[in-house]
Parts: C-alpha cells; sequence; structure tokens
C-alpha cells in the first residue's frame, strides 16, 4: 500500500452538550495537504470510532483524495456510549430527541467554527450504518433546512421512521445512497430478528414517492463492518467524487 495513504490528519476535540448534560469526544479527519484558511466539504458520522477504526475510513479518504478520484473532504468521527446508543440513535429511544438538538445546535456549529469544514447545507453529509443510518435520516427529516444529503449502510429503519417519512409534504431536497446486504432478511438484533432488507426496500420506496432522490442497491453481504467497509468507497465517491 502507499504510504501516503496512511500519512493521516485526525485531530481530537471535546464539546461540553447542554442538551446531553455531559462532554463528547470526537475526532476531525482533514484531507492530505490541507489548507486551513479552505472550507471542506464534510461527512458526520455516526458510531465514529467504528468508521475510523473498523471501516477504515481515514485510509480510504486519503486514496480516493490522493488518487484523484475525489475532491479533499473532511470527516466528522462522533463515538457513542453502546449502553445509550439506542436510547440516541432510535427514533422512539428516550434521548433521541436531546441527540438530535445536540447534533444540529451544538455540534455541527462548533465543527463549522472551529475547523476548515464548509457551512452550506450542500457541503454537509450524514453517514453511518445500522442504527447510525436511522439517526441520520432523522436529522434530514427533522432539519431539513440544514441537512439534506444522507449515507445509509443498513438502515436499522423501524415505523416511526416509515411515519416520519409518510408525514413529509416533499422530500425533494432529500439526497440519500442506501446500500442494504441480500442476507440482511434475519438480523438479530436486541429487539428481535429485523429483516432489513424488507425495511430498507420499504423506506426506499416510501421516500420516492415523497421525490427524494435515492441511489439504492442491495448488495452481497450481511449485517457487518466486513459489508459496510468494502462499500465505503463507492458512497463516499457519490458525495465527493470527481
Amino acid at each position: 500500500m502507499d504510504k501516503r495513504y496512511l500519512k493521516r490528519t485526525i485531530l481530537k476535540k471535546e464539546i461540553v452538550s447542554d442538551h446531553l448534560g455531559e462532554t463528547r469526544p470526537f475526532q476531525v479527519y482533514l484531507p492530505p495537504e490541507h489548507d486551513m484558511d479552505q472550507s471542506y466539504p464534510v461527512i458526520y458520522l455516526q458510531d465514529g470510532d467504528d468508521y475510523f477504526n473498523l471501516g477504515r475510513l481515514a485510509t480510504q479518504a486519503n486514496r480516493l483524495i490522493l488518487d484523484g478520484q475525489a475532491h479533499p473532504f473532511a470527516a466528522v468521527a462522533i463515538p457513542v456510549d453502546k449502553k445509550k446508543r439506542t436510547s440516541e440513535y432510535a427514533p422512539h429511544g428516550e434521548r433521541n430527541p436531546l441527540y438530535l438538538r445536540f447534533f444540529a445546535e451544538e455540534l455541527v456549529p462548533m465543527v463549522e467554527r472551529d475547523f476548515p469544514v464548509a457551512a452550506s447545507v450542500d457541503d454537509r453529509v450524514l453517514g453511518g450504518s445500522s442504527l447510525g443510518g436511522t439517526v441520520s435520516l432523522h436529522l434530514a427529516l427533522t432539519h431539513p433546512d440544514r441537512f439534506r444529503r444522507v449515507l445509509s449502510q443498513s438502515g436499522a429503519f423501524l415505523p416511526p421512521t416509515l411515519d416520519a417519512i409518510r408525514r413529509a409534504e416533499s422530500l425533494d431536497g432529500l439526497e440519500i445512497y442506501q446500500t442494504v446486504g441480500k442476507a440482511e432478511s434475519d438480523v438479530p438484533t436486541h429487539m428481535g430478528s429485523l429483516n432489513l432488507l424488507a425495511r430498507n426496500r420499504e423506506v426506499c420506496r416510501a421516500l420516492q414517492e415523497k421525490n427524494a432522490r435515492v441511489l439504492y442497491s442491495e448488495q452481497e453481504g450481511g449485517h457487518t463492518w466486513g459489508f459496510w467497509q468494502k462499500d465505503l468507497p463507492q458512497a463516499l465517491l457519490t458525495f465527493f467524487g470527481k
């Protein structure tokens, strides 16, 4: 592997959240040869530690940028306490409203103030896998003026997601990259076995009925980081490709 791919700039930061009542760490990836006076498009990733460690996001992003396939972009990795993950990420979770407010009202403004990332709605992408994809879509549904681009890998969509989509008058400003594994028809979770393949098909149809732009694909794979890591380059090129 080209050694340039492995030279990564990842900055660590903390944010004190009034909404969550706690201090949250996060990390910011900056592209190779970045200029702190520039404003780069940015992807905000739920389960951020996993995307960096298991998805190999920084290395994959470096390769796409250095090989000339993608425009330089930044990435913000937001980790989550696994014990609070469902409460914060699932639409029926007790802390979900607080997490949505934290993300939109505290985290994004701080990142745009302190780092060289663009503050335009067209330059923000929200991303996540499983429930991370779910909460990313709900952020866009709740704040369509701030978030219009979503990357969802194997979204763990629940009935409240379909309800929220159907309540929307129009989603013609929403763009979503939505993938799911063909083997995800019986995924064991703490909420029981979920047919995520069928649920993603339902969500795709509902989004299209509301005029969202959906790039949907079913691929070989299961509910694993092996699948999501392999899919990640195409997902990133969808939003940042040349």
